[in-house]
């Protein structure tokens, strides 16, 4: 067995992405050793755990974050800022902070002001999607085949980058950084 990549990911929203990722780590087995979701209601983290795709859900940002050394936004960018607000603080040290948003410099103004130091921000955007959205909406090959844009800002962690970009590769996506 091949170590995961990270330890715990946490990922912040459980739509057709974020529930395609987790499916996609839990079939793999290298990607995370745990995996966390949150979302907004107690009635979607049931279903999440009726499908089986996560070891713990949180209802609270903050708490489903901590220890986490991956953590990846999965939630409509206009809850970024928010969302980066409530977990900044909870973030741990040298942990990467990711997301799947379709705007790039949306997420780096209103999440970068929250990012503590030693928290590495690496913003990416895989190009996939259906019409689908909810736990219930994602799968296994959603990423085959497509791309995701990998686009972190001047000056970020190199092993940070890398390490996202074996993720997505790992997801079945081809990278472009």
């Amino acid at each position: 067995m091949v170590e995961p990549l990270f330890k715990r990911l946490t990922l912040l929203g459980v739509g057709l992405i974020g529930s395609s990722v987790a499916r996609i780590a839990r079939e793999r087995g290298d990607i995370a050793g745990e995996i966390v979701v949150n979302a907004r209601t107690q009635k979607t983290l049931d279903r999440v755990m009726e499908l089986g795709f996560a070891d713990r859900v949180e209802l609270d940002p903050a708490k489903a974050v901590e220890g986490a050394d991956c953590v990846m936004l999965c939630a409509p960018v206009g809850a970024f800022a928010d969302l980066a607000e409530r977990i900044g603080p909870h973030l741990a040290q040298g942990a990467i902070l990711t997301d799947v948003g379709s705007t790039k410099q949306s997420v780096v103004r209103d999440v970068g002001p929250f990012v503590p130091a030693g928290v590495h921000l690496v913003p990416a955007h895989p190009v996939a999607g259906t019409e689908h959205s909810g736990p219930d909406a994602g799968f296994t090959t959603l990423f085959q085949g497509r791309w995701t844009l990998v686009t972190p800002t001047p000056g970020t962690d190199a092993e940070s980058v890398a390490k996202i970009e074996e993720l997505w590769r790992r997801c079945g996506a081809m990278v472009a950084t």
